[in-house]
């Protein structure tokens, strides 16, 4: 296995799916000259050309339904917004058009596309440039909502999502990208909708995705100085949801944390507790707690951001509280 970044692994899958495969482009605003705003598509345009990998004008409705357009005539476009932040302009193409063109058609029209994207606050980007995305576009049905928190998994999860005949939303942690990990050599596929446990412990379970996870393991190294041991459940996709993994780990650990980057209200986490409650509820030594982002606009002073967001410190906390140990 090679150590790379979270950036590096996402454009090792986009430079290996764009070999496989011509119907596959990359388009969006500064991916080709500039190489991305995160630098993902970093030396794509020189190896694939303006056709495959495609400048776009600052109009998200606008390129996103041509992305549509594309993946009903047969293409594979891979849609970047700079930010899920400014794909709240194009959501009509996203939620109407490419969610629902299966099913509208009646089976006429497959989907194949990927909408991806940083997703979730980074450092002192304020109210409008802050917020995670999956909750709202879990919501919609048709669409399958990805959240990989590793180097390996941003590159499994998105050789799948282009290979997909469906619309996938592909949100990566703004805060990632830097980070690194193991991927392995050759060809490397993560399933979509299948968790992965990345620590095995019997104390309690910590339900989780994306940015989050590397939350979870550095609380969980923590409780392992004191003897605690923790189930780090990664879902890794929102939509569809691996509920038998959640479920293997309640019962086998009795208690369970569910942390989340977004807010409280109809939050992922309210979907997980939902479903442990409903099928998990006999097997729990203790109420779910959640962990979550204030119920704020994200603030701009780094005092009151770091108020607001979830961390290792709530986290451990919120696991001591169903350990009753606090």
């Amino acid at each position: 296995m090679a150590v790379v970044t979270y950036r590096d692994a996402l454009t090792q899958a986009l430079r290996e799916e764009l070999q496989r495969d011509d119907r596959v482009f990359l388009m969006g605003e500064e991916v080709a000259q500039y190489n991305g705003a995160y630098k993902v598509s970093k030396g794509l345009l020189d190896e694939f050309g303006p056709m495959r990998i495609v400048d776009t004008p600052i109009t998200e409705l606008g390129f996103a339904g041509i992305g549509v357009g594309a993946a009903m005539v047969g293409l594979r476009p891979i849609v970047e917004f700079m930010t899920w932040n400014f794909a709240l302009l194009a959501i009509d193409q996203v939620v109407n058009a490419a969610a629902k063109m299966l099913y509208m058609s009646g089976g006429q029209y497959k989907m194949p596309m990927v909408f991806r994207g940083p997703n979730g606050a980074a450092l002192q980007l304020s109210a409008q440039h802050s917020q995670a995305w999956e909750s709202w576009l879990a919501h919609i049905p048709g669409l399958k909502v990805l959240t990989p928190g590793t180097p390996a998994d941003a590159k499994g999860l998105l050789k799948s999502a282009i290979r997909d005949d469906n619309p996938v939303v592909f949100l990566e942690g703004e805060m990632l990208y830097n980070t690194k990990g193991e991927v392995p050599d050759g060809e490397h596929i993560v399933p979509i909708g299948v968790a992965e446990v990345k620590r095995e412990g019997s104390d309690c379970s910590i339900i989780t995705h994306g940015k989050m996870v590397l939350v979870a393991m550095k609380v969980a190294d923590e409780l392992a100085k004191e003897g605690i041991t923790l189930d780090v459940v990664d879902l890794r996709t929102i939509r569809p949801m691996d509920v038998e993994a959640i479920a293997a780990s309640v019962q086998k650990t009795n208690r369970a944390v569910v942390v989340e980057e977004g807010w409280e209200l109809c939050g992922v986490g309210a979907q997980v507790v939902d479903f442990i409650q409903r099928e998990c509820f006999d097997d729990l030594d203790a109420p779910v707690i959640r962990v979550h982002q204030e119920d704020v606009p994200m603030p701009y002073a780094k005092n009151l951001e770091r108020l607001a967001k979830p961390d290792a410190a709530k986290t451990l906390a919120a696991v001591k509280k169903v350990l009753y140990l606090d």
